[in-house]
């Protein structure tokens, strides 16, 4: 069975969204983690920051689970037309050692979802380019929910089982 790590951008309705990919991804037997980014309150990413070993945060424990799981749901709504900073954060954090944040991307099964008040067609896009940039393999399929369209639970479904093979 499939490992699969859930990272919420934010948390309300995305960390929900989050949950039911977990409850779906349990139930067909697999392991599910849900790790929240807004939780993990990273500082500001500086250049400046990250060259001061006492401003730079820890964040050898989300990229241990990373690498651990076989593939990852990135849930996230839409912000000004892209995905919020609490990703964006991340990804720069992560991104410091650059080969081997490459390398655990690369190749790495991810599948993007979205509770937006607009729809969420551009953070799909947006996170779609992201992660495919650094080497993700992003499925074509993708979860868009809203305050009127609930999360499709066939959708996600389908999501769990094209992820896990």
């Amino acid at each position: 069975m499939a490992r699969f790590l859930m990272i919420t951008a934010t948390s309300g309705t995305n960390h929900d969204l989050a949950v039911m990919f977990s409850n779906a991804a349990q139930a067909k037997g697999h392991e599910a983690e849900i790790v929240d980014l807004a939780e993990l309150d990273l500082p500001m990413f500086t250049l400046a920051r990250s060259k001061d070993p006492e401003k730079t945060p820890d964040i050898s424990g989300l990229i241990q689970k990373m690498m651990d799981s076989d593939s990852w749901v990135i849930i996230a709504p839409e912000y000004n037309g892209s995905y919020p900073p609490t990703l964006n954060n991340a990804i720069a954090w992560m991104s410091r050692d650059w080969q081997n944040f490459r390398s655990m991307c690369t190749g790495k099964p991810v599948g993007l979802a979205t509770h937006s008040g607009g729809g969420g067609a551009h953070v799909i896009m947006a996170m779609r380019q992201q992660f495919s940039f650094i080497g993700a393999d992003v499925i074509g399929r993708s979860c868009q929910s809203g305050r009127n369209k609930d999360a499709n639970p066939d959708t996600i479904d389908a999501m769990i089982d094209g992820l896990a093979r």
